[in-house]
């Protein structure tokens, strides 16, 4: 047995260990770690028993829940988050979808994924009641996206200049679907990198390091765009908002160059070819830019079939609405973006749902800033803001894959709706009073 793998049974057994006997927060960061780790496909796996530790995971976290439910049901109610109404909603148009799925059994088996996936977004929104264990489980994405960097650079490239296989169990090894979950992680290291305490920041230096390299290597276009986008959002609130600490504008502007300097440093000459590729338009099978035309098929597949056609229905139909010409090597096209991936298989209703469920997100979103600020709470605004731009930057890179359904996706979601309850439900409906203010004073403090 290698190092690696011991050290990942004393891990997985330590937070069971831990679950049972002082609280669900080790089952959850157990949860995002085997997720991103994925021992059964690494090289060290071969070392360990095949036990299905997620789902070993999933039972001890539901377990663990149930024992302190008790104590998290008054500062976690379901029914005070409006956003859960709409993924229950949107489950169930997937359901009544599979009455007019092409591909049935398919349907109905990823819909079956889409159900543990919500319920495991019950149990952890469940958990998670504070701050400081909310950090804990971001810290528990952002280091699980450090290891997959990691690995990235362990694997290295293939001789096409990307780095394939390397993901988690979901991505089935596609290395733009593995990319395209780093992204958050980038964009909410920068919040800790400028308020996080000194470990902190070294903590978050590191793992930048790591997932940006790993970043790079993988070669994907959508991250790219999508860590653009994201930490320029994130960014540009630091520069130009009105609620300024000290220093704020300086650490902002001192983070692009020392970013710029680092992606320079770390990025090589088969990187910037592939970017390069971007504004390649004439060719649409280098630059992707013939991804429109699967897109643009959606809506004839929609003239047609207005109740959607079901998971992975529209590579089965993709060849009645597509050229010939794009069917040289394959068989099926995806549509090759989570947006009209979503149109594709629940139909115009799916769309509308999801679209309302964000405007519902937002509207909290909305809510709870405003709040913070009324209190003068800036560094919570700001963190609320680096998850806005964490999603914002993945809903950018997932616009060119298929990805509606990642669980990636709809953790960036979770965390947007623990942040509104926290840091504003708790308050407003009466279970928290004046903590909110000392807690701030302390950490302003240390």
């Amino acid at each position: 047995m290698s190092k690696f793998a011991l050290l990942f049974l004393l891990m997985f057994f330590g937070c069971l260990i831990g679950a049972f006997f002082s609280s669900p927060l080790y089952a959850v960061i157990l949860y995002k770690l085997v997720y991103f780790m994925n021992p059964e496909s690494r090289w060290w796996g071969a070392g360990i028993p095949s036990i299905g530790y997620s789902f070993i995971t999933v039972m001890v976290m539901i377990f663990s829940l149930l024992i302190h439910y008790s104590r998290l049901s008054e500062k976690t109610r379901w029914r005070e988050q409006p956003v859960f109404k709409w993924i229950v909603i949107l489950l169930l148009i997937y359901y009544f979808t599979g009455f007019f799925a092409v591909l049935t059994s398919i349907h109905y088996q990823f819909c079956f994924e889409f159900l543990k996936l919500v319920v495991i977004l019950f149990v952890v929104y469940k958990i998670i009641d504070r701050q400081s264990i909310f950090d804990a489980v971001i810290w528990a994405y952002i280091i699980g996206a450090a290891y997959i960097g990691y690995y990235a650079g362990f694997v290295g490239r293939n001789s096409a200049g990307r780095v394939e296989g390397i993901g988690m169990i979901d991505t089935g090894g596609d290395s733009n679907l593995t990319a395209a979950a780093l992204v958050p992680a980038v964009v909410m290291l920068l919040y800790y990198v400028w308020l996080g305490s000194l470990k902190v920041r070294l903590l978050s230096v590191v793992c930048a390091a790591f997932v940006v390299n790993g970043l790079i290597l993988i070669n994907s276009r959508g991250a790219f765009i999508g860590c653009v986008v994201g930490a320029s959002i994130f960014l540009s609130y630091m520069i130009f908002s009105k609620w300024q600490k000290k220093g704020q504008r300086g650490t902002a502007v001192a983070i692009i160059l020392f970013g710029l300097v680092g992606a320079f440093s770390l990025t090589d000459a088969s990187f910037w070819a592939r970017m390069s590729t971007l504004k390649v338009i004439e060719d649409g099978g280098t630059s992707g830019s013939h991804r429109i035309d699967f897109w643009l098929a959606t809506f004839d597949v929609m003239r047609d079939h207005p109740l959607g056609v079901g998971i992975s229905g529209f590579e089965a139909v993709s060849q009645s609405y597509l050229p010939e010409s794009y069917f040289v090597t394959l068989d099926a096209k995806a549509v090759h973006s989570s947006w009209f991936q979503l149109l594709a298989e629940a139909g115009w209703v799916g769309l509308v749902c999801f679209g309302l469920l964000l405007v519902s997100l937002f509207r909290l979103l909305r809510l709870t800033k405003k709040y913070l600020l009324e209190h003068q709470l800036t560094e919570r605004y700001f963190h609320v803001l680096s998850l806005e731009a964490a999603l914002l930057g993945y809903f950018a890179a997932a616009t060119f894959i298929n990805r509606i359904r990642a669980p990636a996706l709809w953790w960036c979601i979770l965390f947007l709706m623990i942040a509104t309850n926290i840091y504003y439900l708790q308050y407003k409906n009466g279970h928290k009073k004046i903590e909110i203010l000392n807690d701030e004073i302390k950490r302003k403090r240390s």
